[in-house]
């Protein structure tokens, strides 16, 4: 990883030096799983769930900002100090569920990328699925360039979902009455609207983001002393403020287009019946009957956009994941390569024997599994950051902490009421046979007792007391006025910079 060095002076040239981060981070609330249940909540409760997208990424900035601030603090990212704090049995489940959470939030990503396809060039699904394997290694070969030239084409990436949707939202005309309204004036009155509601929180934060946030800062070249630490979580907090502010922007606009499309009342009897049931596919034809052509060419423009930016965020996170849990680098392009297969597969058997509906489903698979995983990404990072002997002084302030853990435990709690209403209503409902119900009742249920015993454990268990000082000497050093070093700092909590390429640096 190539180190960008922090000029002190003009500030506005140093909060530019921390800027880049956050940007990679908040494409993981704007890729294509989240574009497909935006369109849906809007079309099924108008602007009643906009509050339900307020909430969602309030939280996730606290948990970024934690995420942030640990790799800030203690030189190390969440996969590293994974491998430190638990057991090697559960080191390497955490590792596969890490693997597992890229995979998935890579399908809607693939997917995306082959309706975009298919809707611009009229690619067939199955061509384009292939395709997206090989278009998302030009963006990562700009890696060799310096991770600053990524971020900018990131950044760029995000202003185009976001310039497509505001494009079409001109055309759509919403409420902005009602757009204050559901933001601020939480209901759930409509039918199904719970349910709707738990799968739009649960689409919007992604655990590989919270793994990939704690890498990217150590990126930035700032003094290891109790000041300088201070000064760099200020400024990434600032950044991942603007970044997911951004990002809650350009899902409002997801939902209040779909919502103004879908209430029409002039809106016609194919339309009505996309609205019904969106997918990534149907949304452009629902744009195009109601909109114009041009809205369709720009929700793909928009869709092709999301799933390349996410796509690099994905590749970036499997490679600290990797080297954290495992000590293993791999090349970015190769890494690309092999979760963009796994996840091809599915992705590809899906769109020839499903069609656009099936690939619909394993979006809504994929955002299962996510759910899943992040209560076992998300309790070691509010255990690390609430940790005095691993953060020092710079751990999680307690109202911080009460909120992120209250927050937290929400969280888990809507996650495991969607995955087990789901799981239930499957075995209950018409879907599958009688045998099949039976035999997934009975893997299911101690598949559920094992889930809840991991995360009690992970909550509950003491600190690892081989790793519990790594980190009290940062907390007692500080810089003078021109920025240099006073006192002791620890040398076990600062990453090694003799291998690390110094090509990204800020000029004054």
């Amino acid at each position: 990883m190539s180190l960008v060095q922090i000029q002190e002076t003009p500030k506005w040239k140093k909060l530019l030096g921390y800027v880049g981060p956050g940007i990679l981070v908040s494409v993981g609330y704007l890729d294509p799983g989240n574009l497909e249940t935006d369109l849906q909540a809007g079309a099924d409760h108008k602007y009643e769930l906009l509050w339900i997208v307020l909430v969602g990424l309030t939280f996730a900035f606290i948990i970024q900002c934690c995420s942030a601030r640990l790799g800030v603090a203690t030189g190390k990212h969440l996969a590293e100090h994974c491998k430190a704090e638990y057991p090697s049995p559960l080191k390497y489940c955490l590792w596969i569920l890490a693997e597992v959470a890229v995979i998935a939030a890579d399908i809607p990503e693939v997917l995306g990328t082959a309706f975009a396809l298919n809707i611009l060039f009229k690619i067939p699904m199955w061509s384009g699925v292939l395709l997206a394997g090989l278009n998302t290694l030009l963006l990562l070969g700009m890696q060799r360039y310096g991770i600053r030239k990524l971020e900018v084409a990131i950044g760029l990436l995000v202003m185009v979902v976001g310039g497509c949707f505001f494009a079409v939202m001109i055309k759509a005309r919403p409420s902005a009455k009602e757009m204050v309204t559901g933001m601020f004036v939480p209901k759930l009155n409509a039918k199904g609207a719970t349910k709707d509601a738990i799968a739009l929180l649960g689409a919007l934060i992604m655990p590989h983001n919270l793994f990939l946030h704690s890498a990217l800062v150590i990126s930035r070249k700032f003094p290891h002393s109790f000041d300088g630490i201070n000064s760099a979580s200020k400024f990434f907090f600032i950044e991942s403020g603007i970044s997911l502010v951004l990002a809650f922007l350009i899902n409002v606009v997801v939902v209040s287009v779909s919502a103004s499309v879908c209430s029409n009342p002039n809106i016609s009897v194919e339309s009505k019946a996309h609205c019904k049931n969106i997918t990534l596919e149907s949304a452009a034809f629902l744009f195009k009957n109601d909109l114009g052509k041009w809205s369709a060419k720009l929700y793909a423009i928009s869709v092709l956009a999301s799933g390349q930016s996410s796509t690099v965020a994905g590749t970036y996170a499997g490679q600290y994941i990797m080297q954290g849990f495992l000590d293993l680098k791999m090349e970015l392009w190769l890494r690309n390569l092999i979760t963009r297969c796994i996840a091809i597969g599915p992705s590809l058997v899906a769109c020839i024997i499903g069609g656009p509906h099936g690939a619909g489903r394993l979006i809504i698979i994929a955002s299962m599994i996510l759910a899943f995983v992040l209560p076992f990404v998300l309790v070691p990072l509010l255990r690390f950051t609430s940790s005095e002997a691993k953060m020092g002084r710079h751990k999680n302030p307690f109202l911080v902490s009460l909120v992120s853990w209250l927050l937290g435990f929400c969280s888990i709690g809507i996650n495991m009421y969607f995955l087990s209403t789901t799981l239930i209503g499957r075995i209950t409902g018409n879907e599958m046979t009688k045998t099949g119900s039976i035999l997934t009742g009975v893997i299911a249920l101690p598949m559920m007792v094992l889930y809840v015993s991991l995360l009690t454990y992970m909550t509950l268990k003491r600190e690892n007391p081989a790793t519990s000082s790594d980190n009290l000497e940062i907390s007692t050093t500080s810089t003078d006025g021109t920025g240099n070093k006073n006192g002791s700092e620890s040398s076990s909590n600062q990453r090694s910079t003799d291998d690390i390429e110094m090509d990204d640096t800020i000029h004054a």
